[in-house]
């Protein structure tokens, strides 16, 4: 298979920017799991979860606007630079003394990091075929994820001698390089562009209508709703272990920081090794129907044996596997679709999905008052669906395409 000179280096500019990102996200995620944990206890973590809800779909509708309005590379431009002043803003707000901005933060973490995120996605969808996606989504991963492990591991050396509020401001400086990179990515690879129809948002600037006509992009978010239940109450279980065995907030952020970047070096084996040789020589259906087994299997181990410890390694495989060999096999089944389909509806599943399923799963949580060996029930079941849902879909993309 060719590649093109530009292509490769479109590839390994966006995947800078994604590692500049997710360098920058692994302070910010310790940074406001722990301050969050501090002001309000783990016990609350359900009702913050649920705020993301409203907080990503409001993001969404901004980015579809701005792509309406300036296409695909201006949209992740402002995003990225917008992100910078709400993180600025919301540091300044807790040297100040007021604990809602740990929660500001806690929601804006989890809606930014997703909305760039899943651009720098639409992008690769639009540059790569099916086979090349099949060759590089892995190693992009994987370069991607050098930033997670390089992030991971400062925040473990630095939360306790910075503090953990001046973490903040290394998200917001790893957004600039992020927004270069991206930007030159696309100078390299070219604006992919709407059909007439598309043009201008046409078809709606949220791509919800979009979204609501396609049954298989349906069950791609059906796929996105179960595997974020099982995220959020694997989470949920290892932040309450967490908040028992590390009482201290610094000392807390360095656990969760080493935590993180220890989750980088096992996603990055994954990423670079397993992945490539699986979705080269692997069925794709086959690829994917693994992945909940192993999740059925480690949420047992942790019924059985529950500890910090079988928590951190149900926690740490589900991730691993969702930022590899998940992620780079999700991401082909958009290859076949629309500009709408790749640049907007794919927000609606992945961003707003993705947060919302994990929100109402918090709600639900919350709300039920469920604890202990309940969340590994629950992340079992949804293991089971998951399975259901991934078969379908795989037949689904195979009559689009052609072929497995």
């Amino acid at each position: 298979m060719i590649f093109s000179k530009r292509t490769i280096l479109a590839a390994i500019a966006i995947a800078a920017a994604a590692s500049f990102l997710l360098c920058g996200y692994e302070f910010i995620r310790a940074v406001s799991d722990s301050l969050f944990i501090g002001a309000y206890g783990a016990k609350n973590l359900p009702w913050v979860m649920a705020a993301v809800f409203p907080g990503v779909y409001l993001m969404i509708y901004g980015y579809g606007r701005l792509l309406s309005r300036f296409g695909a590379s201006h949209a992740l431009l402002i995003t990225s630079l917008l992100s910078i002043a709400v993180i600025v803003s919301a540091y300044l707000l807790i040297l100040k003394g007021y604990l809602f901005a740990t929660a500001i933060i806690y929601v804006f973490r989890e809606a930014y990091i997703v909305l760039i995120i899943e651009q720098y996605w639409s992008f690769v969808n639009s540059t790569l075929s099916s086979e090349q996606a099949r060759r590089l989504n892995g190693p992009f991963c994987g370069l991607a994820s050098l930033g997670s492990i390089t992030g991971g591991f400062l925040v473990g050396r630095l939360a306790e001698s910075l503090g953990s509020q001046t973490l903040l401001l290394f998200t917001a400086g790893s957004l600039l390089p992020a927004a270069v990179c991206s930007y030159t990515a696309y100078a390299l690879a070219g604006e992919p562009q709407p059909s007439d129809a598309e043009k201008r948002g046409k078809l709606g600037h949220t791509g919800l209508k979009v979204f609501l006509r396609s049954r298989y992009l349906v069950f791609i978010a059906l796929l996105i709703l179960t595997t974020q239940v099982v995220s959020t109450v694997l989470d949920l279980r290892f932040k309450g272990f967490i908040e028992i065995a590390k009482p201290v907030a610094d000392e807390r952020t360095a656990f969760i920081g080493n935590f993180y970047g220890t989750l980088g070096i096992a996603a990055a084996v994954l990423q670079f090794i397993v992945a490539p040789l699986l979705m080269r020589f692997a069925p794709l259906r086959m690829v994917h129907l693994g992945i909940p087994t192993v999740h059925f299997v480690t949420c047992a181990i942790l019924i059985v044996a529950p500890s910090l410890w079988s928590a951190a390694g149900a926690f740490l495989i589900f991730k691993a596997l969702d930022y590899s060999i998940f992620r780079a096999g999700k991401e082909i089944f958009y290859i076949p679709l629309s500009f709408d389909a790749r640049f907007r509806a794919k927000q609606i599943i992945d961003s707003f999905g993705y947060r919302a399923s994990k929100s109402g799963s918090a709600i639900i949580i919350a709300l039920l008052g469920l604890t202990g060996s309940a969340f590994s029930i629950i992340a079992m079941a949804a293991a089971v669906i998951w399975s259901g849902i991934i078969s379908n879909l795989t037949k689904q993309y195979q009559k689009l395409e052609g072929r497995d």
